[in-house]
């Protein structure tokens, strides 16, 4: 897992929480790497688990809803970092249909090696977009905040229903334009 999203972490932590709480979730936890994290180095994404586990202890909040916020906060760290991505789509089905031709592909030029989910799409049903999320992470909760995150910013009208497809690696995402009926 890319530095970039563990630093991204522990600033909201900080942000949201306090720099007491960041080095405690650190000290607290069993990380090869020490908690210490480059943007553009690569991580074992348990740590992330780890330090996750160790906030959600500290917090009461439930680790299902800290990785959702987390993914809702990355969102706007990824658009600060690569606005291009925003600016060439209008709207959240336009942007989310292009995470795995056009953003991946980006990002995999930026951080070659990184190991990225995958993403399958199925717009049959007007107003519908159907997003398969396959990863061998189970990071199922993050790509439902990203994906949260993303409507925020567009602030559109759309409803998400997740059906888990297996323990967190595989989940559908069922969004669907609530202007549109």
């Amino acid at each position: 897992m890319k530095g970039m999203v563990f630093t991204s972490f522990l600033e909201m932590v900080e942000n949201k929480f306090s720099l007491g709480i960041v080095d405690q979730i650190i000290e607290s936890s069993d990380l090869p790497s020490g908690g210490s994290y480059t943007s553009v180095g690569t991580y074992d994404h348990n740590e992330m688990i780890q330090l996750i586990v160790q906030l959600s202890q500290r917090t009461n909040i439930p680790v299902t809803d800290l990785i959702i916020t987390f993914g809702e906060y990355l969102f706007t760290q990824l658009i600060e970092l690569h606005p291009q991505f925003i600016q060439e789509n209008s709207s959240v089905f336009s942007f989310l249909q292009k995470v795995d031709s056009y953003i991946h592909v980006e990002v995999r030029k930026l951080y070659p090696g990184a190991e990225l989910p995958a993403f399958e799409y199925e717009t049959s049903v007007p107003g519908t977009l159907i997003m398969t999320y396959r990863s061998s992470r189970p990071f199922a909760d993050l790509a439902e905040g990203l994906i949260m995150g993303c409507i925020q910013y567009y602030g559109e009208q759309i409803s998400i229903a997740r059906e888990n497809l297996d323990e967190g690696t595989a989940a559908r995402f069922i969004l669907t334009n609530t202007e549109v009926r």
